[in-house]
């Protein structure tokens, strides 16, 4: 999956890099009910800009993703923007490894989940779990199952259910995509366990 992605960067702009912050982010940051700025873990963090938006609206950001190229796009982003947005090399199913230690109030997935291997998704949700402050939410794109060729990527509520053992699906919107795509955001339980 990494050759995959860094072939993306390598060879011009990735098809889902807009370079504009998903309306359904700034309804949760701006919106009515905004939250509270605090702490964000943005996973799959491309090119950063969505780091930055937050970082700009008072959020302590930290963003993790797989390919060196989109880290070093991301980094030379923000500091262009003068914001602080801390951006790591890393795999969001190793969060152990990437030193973001949380907890985090806030998670932000714009298409991260949905093409991890089956077999890793556990790794995630159980990486987020445990960096989760009691309350934490998570906003998540996803493409459903039979978006692309192949029998895994795509992700499903009742799946998002399973995996996020102790969250709470509090919302699933239907995206505007050609494909199936979709809008999940969880809510983490008020105590730890």
């Amino acid at each position: 999956m990494r050759r995959v992605l860094e072939d993306f960067y390598r060879d011009g702009k990735p098809p889902w890099d807009s370079g504009i912050t998903p309306p359904e982010l700034v309804a949760l940051i701006e919106g009515p009910g905004a939250l509270m700025p605090g702490q964000v873990l943005e996973l799959g963090c491309g090119t950063g800009t969505n780091a930055v938006y937050l970082a700009r609206h008072g959020w302590r950001v930290a963003a993790v993703d797989l390919v060196d190229r989109a880290v070093r796009q991301a980094r030379e982003k923000a500091d262009a923007a003068g914001a602080d947005v801390t951006v790591l090399c890393g795999d969001a199913t190793r969060l152990d490894e990437v030193g973001v230690p949380g907890p985090y109030d806030l998670f932000f997935d714009l298409s991260c989940y949905c093409g991890i291997p089956p077999h890793r998704r556990d790794a995630y949700a159980a990486g987020l779990t445990e960096r989760a402050a009691p309350g934490a939410r998570l906003l998540m794109f996803g493409y459903g199952p039979g978006a692309f060729d192949d029998s895994w990527s795509g992700v499903t509520a009742d799946e998002l259910g399973a995996r996020f053992t102790g969250w709470q699906l509090a919302d699933v919107t239907p995206g505007t995509n050609p494909v199936p795509t979709f809008w999940f955001t969880l809510r983490r339980g008020a105590a730890r366990a």
